[in-house]
């Protein structure tokens, strides 16, 4: 029997994916004839799950007819790689002996389709123009346009990318964006001039997944007792990272192995796939804040000020920023890490950050 779980980076589940309330909102926004939504930004934590939504938005969005899916890689020029896309649909086919787009196969790379002169001289050329007359023949078309973009951040070619995206919003283009990245990625390239539709653009954040869900997937996929499945999913605490990789190991295991000696290899894996990289990106402030998380399940507001002595002023800020990043959860006034084994992945890797350098930075 082929192993239903699967830890591969941006893979749609095929047999263990489990739907989301984020998922099926955005998907609606785009199931009406004029969607009221133009731009969403997917963040989250590594390994949260936001490139399975996205993976999820283009498998459904594109059994419309209505609509060409084009997913853009933001480290190569996007311009050109819409344009390309663009270009290989049935509706330019009729141009190619109009001459009305000036392009040839070997500017978008292509291999085939409008014919350009070169009398003109490449030097004239621009993406952004003819995009702008291939966005008219979509529109004309009755068609819409949805651009999906994985990791995004504040980079030469995305920037480019967003101030024309930008223009064609203002002058009323069929567009859209689905993009995912991580929360401070997201703010920092929000924060460019002239890219305020970004900033303003609906921001969706990951959440743990549903319980029942991931119990039931467990029950029903690995066959285990419902105790078991249950107990395996708050092992996960909803991580979706986590919820995979449990589910592949489990699976694997040897007959006479139960769920607690698998546990060890769990946290290795989380450890040195995620948490390591997780780690690295967080400002020294921040990993203090973390220390301060460490030593049990939930802090409340009064502990956690208390624990950050003459930096307690701050805690709002440190607080909200880990909550957008995705490491806390937090409920009825108390806090906690939201990742599993993470406390534990700190105090044992890590057990000098609580007083590197004396100051949180």
């Amino acid at each position: 029997m082929q192993n239903p779980f699967t830890t591969t980076y941006s893979r749609l589940p095929k047999y263990t994916y489990i739907s989301t309330p984020q998922t099926a909102e955005i998907i609606e926004n785009f199931s009406y004839p004029i969607p009221s939504e133009a731009v969403y930004k997917v963040t989250g934590l590594r390994g949260s799950g936001k490139t399975v939504i996205l993976s999820r938005i283009i498998d459904e969005i594109s059994k419309d007819e209505g609509w060409l899916v084009y997913s853009l890689n933001p480290a190569r020029d996007m311009l050109r790689q819409m344009a390309a896309l663009l270009y290989g649909e049935r509706m330019f086919k009729k141009e190619v002996d109009s001459r009305s787009f000036g392009v040839n196969a070997s500017i978008l790379g292509t291999g085939g389709g409008i014919s350009y002169s070169s009398s003109i001289g490449d030097k004239y050329f621009d993406y952004g123009a003819e995009l702008k007359k291939m966005l008219k023949v979509v529109r004309d078309a009755n068609k819409k346009v949805l651009l999906c973009v994985d990791e995004v951040s504040k980079t030469k070619e995305m920037v480019m990318f967003s101030l024309e995206f930008g223009d064609w919003l203002i002058e009323g283009y069929p567009v859209y964006l689905v993009c995912t990245g991580l929360y401070e990625n997201v703010l920092e390239l929000g924060n460019t001039k002239n890219l305020t539709f970004f900033r303003r653009g609906t921001t969706i954040r990951t959440a743990p997944l549903n319980f029942v869900r991931m119990a039931e997937m467990y029950k029903n996929r690995l066959s285990v007792q419902p105790e078991i499945a249950q107990e395996m999913s708050h092992i996960t605490k909803g991580y979706a990272y986590a919820f995979q990789e449990l589910g592949v190991m489990y699976f694997k295991k040897a007959s006479d192995e139960r769920l607690t000696d698998i546990i060890p290899m769990l946290k290795e894996n989380l450890f040195s796939y995620s948490y390591e990289k997780i780690w690295e990106e967080l400002s020294q402030g921040d990993r203090q804040m973390v220390h301060l998380l460490t030593e049990k399940e939930e802090y409340t507001r009064r502990e956690v000020m208390e624990a950050m002595g003459d930096r307690a002023g701050n805690y709002s800020v440190y607080r909200d920023r880990l909550l957008k990043k995705g490491l806390l959860s937090a409920r009825q006034g108390s806090i906690s890490l939201y990742p599993p084994f993470f406390g534990e992945y700190v105090r044992e890797y890590y057990p000098q950050a609580k007083e590197a350098e004396g100051t949180w930075g």
